[in-house]
């Protein structure tokens, strides 16, 4: 989620709050498995992050965002709820406590929690907050404190969101197209590490996603005006993904069931943006490669403020006819679509 140093500082470096029922309204395709006993443990970025990123860094707690769910900021990257949340309610359980606020959680623990942090990736990014490997060991920090037992992990599952910001990364650190090959196989390499050890510590499932369409981001469609996707961030969306996908096969194959599931981003996205040849067509969505969030020039981002705290970003009128939120981020109705459009997998793989 994510993709240029630009990118990737907007993502972190742009009180507790609300833990209380981040279920998602009118929802009824609720996992039936363990019902209120199933515990989500996520792991990722700001695609997942319901509130790690620090305050004094993340645009996630500044306004407008929020302004959609629960009515002020809350640490999530858009207008209102995120992939996490949506997730959390097919499971039939609240979306799981942020990390950083465990020792105020009380008994919203026992919902499972959230390590996921904008701007952070499988390595270490620009943002340098904790990559996917730290993340795996606040978890089994947890574990070893008997914060969660054997038997709470029997009715787990694990949400993995991250790589755009590795790819963000290599990139501003001018990296070549000719490299790319070599650099996504060590991210693959290092992924299906980290979900071999998750799947280790007792997790039941691991749900993956693939990587989102990079070159249909506001960050990459600014240039053509919001008309038309990068082909070139795409290609090398698609060949992460193709890579992604063997590596889930191949990890599977070395465990007892379909342990591990992979979450179809890609075509979410260009199924809800009415994708062709890299044109959005008939989207149900305003402008759909237009975000709804834009700062009034280059320097600044949604939620920026001048040296005098005076706005110096616009929004539009409805949250709820936008896909994105911000030049990165999906609004929460971008987010229902995704949802939807992952359903049947979920349904079909997603069971302890």
């Amino acid at each position: 989620m994510e993709k240029q140093m630009s990118f990737v500082v907007f993502s972190c470096i742009f009180f507790f709050l609300l833990f209380g029922a981040y279920t998602v309204a009118g929802s009824h395709n609720y996992y039936h498995g363990g019902g209120s006993g199933v515990k989500l443990f996520v792991f990722g970025d700001s695609y997942a992050d319901t509130g790690n990123c620090p305050k004094a860094l993340a645009s996630s707690w500044k306004q407008p965002y929020g302004n959609t769910f629960p009515g002020k900021p809350s640490g999530r990257f858009s207008d209102g709820r995120v992939l996490t949340d949506y997730i959390a309610a097919f499971l039939g359980t609240k979306s799981p406590l942020p990390y950083r606020w465990r020792k105020f959680g009380g008994k919203l623990v026992q919902h499972g929690m959230n390590f996921a942090r904008g701007g952070t990736g499988v390595f270490t990014t620009l943002v340098k907050g904790p990559n996917m490997t730290t993340q795996i060991n606040f978890f089994q920090n947890l574990l070893e404190e008997n914060v969660y037992t054997k038997r709470d992990l029997n009715s787990s599952v694990a949400l993995v969101s991250l790589a755009g910001n590795d790819y963000a990364t290599y990139m501003a650190h001018n990296g070549s197209l000719q490299g790319l090959p070599v650099f996504t196989t060590a991210v693959n390499n290092q992924l299906a590490l980290n979900l071999k050890r998750i799947r280790g510590l007792g997790v039941q499932k691991v749900a993956l996603t693939a990587m989102e369409p990079l070159g249909c981001l506001p960050t990459f469609t600014a240039s053509s005006s919001y008309q038309n996707c990068s082909a070139t961030e795409n290609a090398a969306t698609k060949f992460h993904n193709q890579m992604l996908q063997q590596t889930v096969q191949k990890l599977n194959n070395e465990s007892s069931g379909s342990v591990f599931v992979m979450l179809d981003l890609y075509s979410a996205f260009m199924s809800a943006l009415k994708i062709k040849e890299n044109h959005a067509e008939n989207s149900e969505f305003v402008n759909p490669l237009k975000p709804c969030c834009v700062g009034v020039s280059r320097e600044y981002g949604c939620g920026s403020l001048d040296e005098n705290g005076v706005k110096k970003y616009m929004v539009c009128n409805n949250p709820d006819q936008s896909f994105f939120w911000d030049i990165i981020h999906p609004s929460q109705q971008g987010w229902l679509s995704v949802y939807k459009y992952l359903l049947s997998s979920l349904h079909h793989h997603l069971f302890i």
